[in-house]
């Protein structure tokens, strides 16, 4: 059972700022783990001291988590007792004098753009989960969707005749995204037949559902990508977020504006966006040594 403070804390984050639902269960977790090595110590939630965090965060140290693990737990503790001081639950906010540990930002991975044309070509269309994962990898690559979005798009997000699509991203903050003359062929060829044979007779209003009539979790639609990428002969490590990498990639690679990559993409902060021309320069600095004489 959750301590009382942290399902109030839960209950209130939730409502002021819309934050996910993995997000959520992230903090969920985090505290959950805080508490547990308090309790194991005698000690309780609202006596806890920066010392008591250091010791927690250095036994997670010790066992092996790495520095963006221990900076996303921090975070998480912040917020909790940020709170738990405005609540006047604690005097003192024991997490204001703990530094954040130094992350190096690494670029994310990304695909050519003939791996990703690999990529797209792997699910067998004439399947109607083929054709169904066909038309999500290209809806995905076509608008920089986070999986967790593509997988809670329903029927009434999306505007075929317009060739948008509208999400409601992290802080329920809505954009609208272009999906392009490709992406569109694929979902109204999708809807007009392959998704009422997998449906047969049930009923939902999400887009790419399963063959039980669920939606498809973001964790099914990851083992799907990594199943077509071997198929595809692609070698790379590959994330969740690949082809959302990808696509921010290859617009600016193709001179798009960075502010316009930070719209599509839901970033809140250019700063989140700007780790994208890295990898845009890395790329123009391989063309050049590949192809310059001098190079």
């Amino acid at each position: 059972m959750l301590e009382p403070s942290i399902a109030r804390f839960l209950d209130a984050v939730w409502m002021e700022r819309g934050l996910s639902v993995n997000t959520l269960a992230a903090y969920r977790a985090d505290l959950a783990a805080l508490v547990r090595w308090l309790a194991e110590r005698g000690i309780a939630v609202e006596n806890t001291s920066r010392a008591d965090l250091l010791g927690f965060l250095a036994a997670r140290v010790e066992v092996g988590a790495q520095p963006r693990s221990t900076a996303r737990q921090l975070s998480s503790f912040r917020r909790f007792f940020r709170y738990l001081v405005r609540e006047s639950v604690v005097a003192e906010d024991p997490t204001s004098q703990i530094a954040m540990p130094k992350i190096r930002r690494t670029l994310p991975k990304s695909l050519t753009e003939q791996e990703v044309e690999s990529l797209l070509l792997a699910p067998e269309v004439s399947d109607p989960l083929g054709h169904r994962d066909r038309t999500m990898l290209e809806v995905l690559y076509a608008t920089g969707l986070r999986v967790s979005e593509l997988v809670s798009v329903r029927f009434a997000h999306v505007n075929a005749n317009q060739g948008v699509i509208r999400i409601l991203g992290k802080g329920n903050r809505e954009r609208l995204i272009p999906l392009g003359e490709e992406s569109v062929r694929w979902l109204t060829e999708f809807v007009q037949g392959p998704r009422s044979e997998i449906l047969l007779e049930r009923q939902t209003d999400y887009l790419f559902p399963t063959r039980r009539g669920d939606r498809m979790t973001r964790q099914a639609f990851w083992h799907i990508i990594k199943r077509y990428a071997a198929k595809a002969g692609v070698q790379k490590e590959l994330s969740p977020h690949t082809l959302r990498h990808a696509f921010a990639t290859h617009l600016l690679n193709r001179g798009a504006d960075l502010r316009v990559v930070q719209m599509l993409l839901g970033h809140s902060d250019l700063s989140t966006t700007q780790i994208y021309t890295h990898v845009a320069r890395e790329r123009l600095k391989e063309l050049h040594m590949k192809h310059h004489p001098r190079g």
